[in-house]
């Protein structure tokens, strides 16, 4: 992987345009060099994450970017009717990837060999495609077929499973490409459902994920699966962020919020397949159960430092087993490199926002000193400038929103003022109008015993 280049020199920056985004998201990660490090490991080496820091310091945004790097997903999970028992739905994997051999002309199907011209249809007699008459019996190969460079066709395995397969001409051979598909029962070939399918993405946040999104579902039917009017149940199956996540990335935030529902991702983790149940006690679904469902995913877990504790330690132990631990960090040292990173961070935001000007250089130079502030602030940071990007994102679209209903073409730095002035969380709003936050609470429950000379009351 390329290293990425070093920001735009601040002497030759006028507006946050001249300002180079990376096309590749791990390189728009501001100020986390350890953390870049250890995912571009992960990524190579298949490892499983726990990001650990304050909220808006690039957790997700590293998640994402593992999850781009990695390859496409190579199968497709379907779900078949299982005719011996309906309610035991089957599990087919399909591949994308060919397996590729080379055979005589004589192991392929006869129509095959005949229609690539290497077998003569009247007498059976075998030569190479570019003799077009039968050296044998000297008809014309192709005087009665169609002549082809490759056929495609469907084919059954020693298991009954049916596969597909491409024969195509390779010299004096023939060239064979068959998908594999892992499939259990030919008689459930016709009915079947795509739960989770190749064009899928690889990135899945689960974040507050209740028990049913996480591992899946079987749907209720009021006709209880009625051969005529009813829905069969491998047409009722759901799958759970675990399964969708398959040869991807699973992406939980707040993971300790997710409580008892850790064993089950621990479980996910430990075997690479799931079971699919219904979860509603009242419903037809009750009943359903798949069984080993695929759910081979790299786990990337967040929480904030607090939470760590929280964590289930199987499931920790779990991750360092396999993985790696990071604790981010939330301000980088004030220099002019790190000066150069927070400009392309505003130029990120600007141009990820789609509805608001780019920023002059002046109004760079207000967020880098804010940025400076809160180091100092929220992190007793000196001569540093803070990574709680979110925050100092929200600066700059309220100011890009100011421009805009200014009619500016450009973020100013009375925008970049205004922004800093009145983007403040209510607590310090609160302070500010109160005196302290508790007193501003109290506001709300206070009811006045009368209201105006003519003594009415509020109620």
């Amino acid at each position: 992987m390329k290293k990425p280049a070093p920001p735009k020199p601040l002497d030759k920056v006028k507006t946050t345009a001249d300002i180079k985004i990376p096309k590749d998201i791990l390189d728009q990660v501001i100020g986390q060099p350890n953390a870049v490090k250890k995912v571009k490991l992960a990524m190579r080496q298949r490892r499983n994450l726990l990001l650990v820091g304050p909220p808006g310091v690039g957790k997700s945004m590293l998640a994402q970017a593992l999850a781009t790097h990695l390859p496409p997903p190579k199968q497709q999970i379907n779900i078949i009717h299982n005719p011996q028992n309906p309610n035991r739905p089957l599990v087919e994997v399909v591949s994308d990837t060919p397996n590729e051999k080379i055979i005589e002309p004589n192991q392929a199907p006869s129509f095959v060999s005949e229609h690539l011209g290497y077998k003569c249809a009247r007498c059976g007699a075998f030569s190479e495609p570019q003799e077009k008459k039968c050296p044998k019996c000297g008809l014309g190969k192709f005087d009665h077929l169609t002549e082809r460079n490759k056929i495609k066709t469907t084919c059954f395995g020693d298991k009954g499973q049916e596969t597909d397969v491409t024969y195509q001409r390779h010299g004096k051979k023939i060239q064979v490409f068959d998908y594999a598909i892992e499939s259990p029962d030919i008689n459930a070939q016709k009915l079947r459902m795509t739960l989770i399918p190749f064009n899928r993405k690889t990135f899945v946040h689960s974040t507050a994920a209740s028990e049913t999104e996480l591992l899946g579902d079987v749907r209720h039917d009021p006709y209880g699966s009625h051969p005529e009017i009813g829905t069969a149940a491998y047409l009722r199956v759901v799958a759970g962020s675990i399964h969708e996540a398959h040869e991807g990335v699973l992406f939980i935030d707040e993971l300790p919020h997710l409580g008892n529902l850790q064993n089950f991702i621990l479980t996910a983790m430990q075997e690479r397949k799931f079971p699919i149940v219904g979860r509603n006690p009242q419903s037809a679904g009750a009943s359903v159960k798949v069984e080993d469902v695929p759910c081979d995913f790299l786990f990337v877990g967040a929480c904030n430092i607090k939470d760590v504790q929280d964590i289930l330690s199987p499931l920790r132990s779990r991750i360092l087993g396999n993985g790696y631990e990071i604790l981010l960090e939330t301000s980088m040292e004030d220099n002019d490199l790190n000066r150069g990173y927070l400009v392309q961070f505003v130029a990120q935001e600007i141009v990820k926002d789609k509805k608001i000007p780019h920023a002059t250089r002046e109004s760079i130079d207000l967020v880098i000193e804010e940025s400076a502030k809160r180091a100092l602030a929220l992190d007793d940071a000196r001569n540093s400038l803070s990574l709680r990007l979110r925050d100092l994102g929200g600066v700059v679209r309220l100011a890009g929103d100011y421009a805009i209903l200014e009619g500016s073409k450009l973020i100013e730095p009375r925008h970049v003022k205004e922004s800093i002035e009145e983007a403040k969380p209510i607590e310090y709003q609160l302070q500010e109008r109160y005196g302290s936050v508790w007193k501003g609470i109290e506001k709300d429950s206070i009811i006045a015993p009368e209201y105006g000379k003519g003594g009415s009351s509020y109620l």
